[in-house]
């Protein structure tokens, strides 16, 4: 279920780009299987990001992937093991509502951001996520739940603070929201509840099959009902702090390295 719209990132062959708090990987497998980049997917739960790297096994013998790889691996998104300016472009989707400290998060996707890089961001919508809260006490109360509600103004705000331009917005998803407003309704039967599982398999359903109908009506619904918020980014460049624009390289120089500019000695250990 890809929620990043990837046209909007102005990748090019061999960029690297980093999927942050990649959980099975939906982002990262989607890049290694329709652009010659490199992908580095990590996540702090150590199965996730195992999962992760077993789901590229899929693309092994199916098409011409020359020019793509991929790396996935654990690690904390408040002291992400990267060099400073080390990406073209950081997806965090569905992340930053996790995390006691989000914005401690948003300064690492700074430092390893290239100027001008891109920034790719999505948390729960106002609407949507405000009906499940009020529905469920213990939707809101799960462990490793949703512990804020953004919105759109003052998150977008607090990001161009960090020295970022913002580009681009867009919702997702709006045949989510029903389901999970279903889900917090019978919280205590979200499993087995019958109207949830017989919801679900449409989900699914929809999500291999790409139905016309549906994906049309969603595209309508979205503005109205999307339960995911998707905003994007321009890092702007550091002239001026401390001399660090002079150490930088941009994006086309970086690919006619010889070496990456990320060091696997720095976090060889994480490797799976």
């Amino acid at each position: 279920m890809q929620t990043v719209d990837f046209k909007k990132l102005k990748l090019f062959p061999g960029a690297d780009v980093l999927d942050l708090g990649c959980g099975r990987g939906r982002h990262a497998h989607a890049l290694y299987r329709d652009y010659p980049v490199r992908v580095w997917g990590l996540d702090l739960d150590l199965d996730s990001a195992r999962d992760s790297q077993q789901g590229f096994q899929v693309f092994a013998g199916d098409g011409d992937h020359r020019g793509h790889s991929w790396l996935m691996l654990s690690g904390n998104c408040l002291a992400l093991p990267f060099a400073d300016a080390s990406f073209v472009c950081v997806i965090c989707s569905e992340v930053l509502e996790h995390l006691p400290d989000y914005h401690g998060a948003l300064c690492e996707i700074r430092r390893v951001l290239k100027p001008d890089g891109i920034l790719a961001l999505s948390v729960p919508r106002y609407g949507p996520e405000r009906i499940c809260w009020a529905l469920s006490r213990e939707y809101r109360q799960d462990p490793g739940g949703h512990l804020r509600i953004f919105k759109s103004g003052p998150l977008g705000l607090e990001i161009e603070r960090l020295g970022f331009a913002r580009l681009w917005k867009h919702h997702a998803h709006a045949l989510h929201a029903p389901y999970w407003w279903l889900k917090c309704l019978r919280w205590s039967r979200r499993e087995t509840w019958g109207p949830i599982r017989l919801y679900h398999r449409l989900l699914v359903w929809d999500m291999f099959r790409k139905p016309g109908l549906l994906r049309l009506l969603e595209k309508l619904a979205n503005p109205f009902l999307g339960k995911s918020l998707v905003l994007y980014f321009r890092k702007e460049s550091d002239i001026g702090l401390a001399g660090r624009q002079s150490s930088y390289e941009t994006s086309a120089e970086a690919t006619n390295r010889s070496q990456s500019s990320l060091s696997l000695e720095r976090f060889r250990f994480l490797v799976f």
